[in-house]
C-alpha cells in the first residue's frame, strides 16, 4: 500500500479552500450562542446615494459604514496569508498583490450595485428610475472580469506583480464550501412548499445531470473534437449548475486548473444574456400555460444562483402584471419560489456529480489497459472542497430544520457567512481576468467553446427544459390573491 502523504493537508490549495471555508462557517455559527463574530462583514447594497452603497451582514454593525470594508480586508488578509505561508507562496508578493486585488474588487463590486446598473424592471418604480442595465448585483462579476482582462492583456507588467495573489481556484473553492450553508438553510425553508414544486425540483436533477450532460459531452467530443479535460467541465457548466459545477467537475477529472476557470467567464456572460431574454420570452408566452412553468424554467435554465433568482423574480413581476390586465389577480412570489426551489435541488447535487465523474474517470476513461483499479484514485480525484460543501450543507440543514427559532438563527448565520461567499466569488472573477492571457487561450480554441455553448444552450437545453417544465407544471396554477 502506498504511503499517505499527510502534508497535502496543509500544502495543497484544495485543502486550504476546505479549511478557510469551514473556519468562516464555524465562526459564523455565533448567533446560535448569542454571539456575533462576523456580522461586521461588508456586502454591497443597491444605491443611488453612494453613502448607502455598503451595508454590514448584520444591521447591528451598521455604524461601521465603509469601515466594514476595512475590517473584511484585515480578516481575509490574515486568514489567506496563513494559507499562503503554509503553501510556501512568496508572502511579500502575495500580501501586496492581495491588497490590490481586494480593494479593486471591493470598489468595482460596490459601483456595480448602482441602481442604474443593477435594478431590474419590476423595481423601476420603487427606485424612481426609468431605465437600467438590468444586470442585478451579479453584473459586478462581468465588470470584474473585464477589469481583470484589461489589466492582464494591456498592462502586463502590473498583472505580473499581482500573479502571486490571483488565485481564482482557491477563491471559488472556498466560496463553494460556504455556499453549502446557504443551500442548507434554503432547503430547510423549502420543506413546506407544495409537493408539486418539490417534485419538479427533483425531476430537474434527472433532466440536467442525466440528459443534458451526456448530450453536451458527446457533441463536444464527437463533432468539435474537444479534449476530455475541456468537454467534461463544459458539459457540467452549461447543463448543470454553472460555475460551481464546472469547477467541481474540473477537479474530479483532473483538468488543468485554468480550464474550468476560463469556462466560468463564458458561463457568467451567458447567464446575463439569459436573465435579460428569458423572462421577457416567458411574458410573451403567457397565458398559453401556467406561470409556474416559466418560474421553474428560470431555475433550470439560468446558470448562476443570483441570476436564476433574479430571473424568477422578474418572471413573477411580469406575469403577475400581465395577468392583472386579463382580470386575474395572481398571488406574487409563487413563480419565484418555483425558480429558487428548482435551482436549489440542482445545487445540492454538485458534490454527488463530482463523485460520479471521479469514479467514471478512474474506472474507465483514464484507466490504462491491464492497470488494476484502486479506490484511492477516486479519493485523489475527488475535489476536497466538496467535502466542506457537504459538511456545511448537512450541518445547517439539520440545525435549521429543528424549528422556527432555529431556522431564524440559521438564516442570520448563513446571511453573514454568505457575505464572504459572495465576495470570494467576486475575487474569483477579477482573478480569472488577471490570469487569462488572450494570446495563450487563443491556442486552446476558446472561440470553439463559446460556439458549443451557444449551440447547446439555444439549440436544445433551453427548449427541453421548457418542455419538461411544462410536463410537470402545466397543471399547477399560480394561486390567486385571497380577497
Amino acid at each position: 500500500m502506498p504511503k499517505v502523504d499527510w502534508s497535502q493537508l496543509w500544502k495543497k490549495e484544495d485543502w486550504w479552500a476546505l479549511w478557510v471555508g469551514l473556519l468562516i462557517f464555524l465562526i459564523g455559527l455565533g448567533p446560535f450562542a448569542k454571539v456575533d463574530l462576523i456580522g461586521w462583514a461588508f456586502t454591497s447594497n443597491l444605491w443611488l446615494d453612494p453613502m448607502k452603497g455598503v451595508v454590514t451582514a448584520n444591521p447591528a454593525y451598521a455604524f461601521l459604514g465603509y469601515g466594514s470594508v476595512l475590517a473584511t480586508y484585515i480578516f481575509l488578509l490574515a486568514l489567506l496569508t496563513l494559507g499562503a505561508a503554509a503553501m510556501r507562496y512568496n508572502i511579500k508578493r502575495f500580501v501586496a498583490g492581495f491588497t490590490v486585488i481586494f480593494w479593486l474588487t471591493a470598489i468595482v463590486w460596490i459601483l456595480a450595485s448602482n441602481a442604474y446598473s443593477a435594478v431590474t424592471p419590476n423595481a423601476y418604480k420603487q427606485w424612481g428610475i426609468s431605465w437600467s442595465l438590468n444586470l442585478t448585483n451579479e453584473g459586478g462579476y462581468i465588470y470584474l472580469l473585464l477589469v481583470g482582462l484589461v489589466i492582464r492583456n494591456v498592462f502586463r507588467g502590473f498583472a505580473q506583480k499581482l500573479a502571486d495573489a490571483a488565485r481564482p481556484e482557491w477563491f471559488i473553492k472556498t466560496a463553494i464550501v460556504i455556499l453549502g450553508a446557504t443551500i442548507g438553510v434554503q432547503a430547510a425553508g423549502a420543506v413546506g412548499i407544495a409537493t408539486a414544486v418539490m417534485f419538479r425540483g427533483l425531476s430537474a436533477i434527472v433532466e440536467a445531470y442525466l440528459i443534458y450532460w451526456p448530450l453536451v459531452y458527446f457533441i463536444s467530443r464527437k463533432y468539435f473534437k474537444v479534449p476530455k479535460e475541456w468537454a467534461a467541465p463544459l458539459a457540467s457548466g452549461i447543463s448543470v449548475c454553472g460555475v460551481s459545477a464546472a469547477i467541481a467537475t474540473g477537479a474530479a477529472v483532473k483538468s488543468r486548473p485554468r480550464i474550468p476557470i476560463t469556462l466560468s467567464s463564458i458561463i457568467v456572460a451567458f447567464a446575463v444574456v439569459e436573465l435579460i431574454v428569458l423572462p421577457w420570452l416567458s411574458y410573451f408566452l403567457y397565458p398559453a400555460t401556467s406561470g409556474m412553468v416559466f418560474g421553474a424554467w428560470m431555475g433550470l435554465a439560468v446558470k448562476t444562483d443570483g441570476a436564476a433568482a433574479a430571473s424568477g423574480a422578474l418572471v413573477d413581476a411580469l406575469i403577475v402584471g400581465k395577468a392583472a390586465t386579463l382580470g386575474q389577480n395572481l398571488a406574487p412570489g409563487w413563480m419565484l419560489t418555483a425558480a429558487v426551489t428548482t435551482k436549489l435541488f440542482i445545487d445540492v447535487f454538485i458534490g454527488v456529480w463530482a463523485v460520479v465523474l471521479a469514479v467514471i474517470w478512474s474506472t474507465s476513461i483514464e484507466r490504462r489497459a491491464g492497470e488494476k483499479f484502486r479506490w484511492m484514485e477516486v479519493w485523489y480525484r475527488f475535489p476536497k472542497f466538496v467535502i466542506g460543501y457537504f459538511i456545511t450543507f448537512l450541518i445547517m440543514l439539520a440545525i435549521a430544520s429543528a424549528g422556527p427559532a432555529a431556522l431564524a438563527s440559521a438564516r442570520l448565520a448563513s446571511g453573514e457567512t454568505n457575505a464572504f461567499r459572495v465576495f470570494f466569488f467576486a475575487l474569483t472573477f477579477l482573478s480569472i481576468g488577471l490570469v487569462t492571457d488572450f494570446r495563450a487561450f487563443r491556442k486552446e480554441g476558446l472561440g470553439k467553446m463559446v460556439l458549443i455553448y451557444v449551440l447547446c444552450l439555444f439549440g436544445f437545453i433551453l427548449w427541453i427544459g421548457l418542455f419538461v417544465s411544462w410536463i410537470f407544471f402545466n397543471g399547477v396554477p399560480v394561486p390567486l390573491v385571497k380577497v
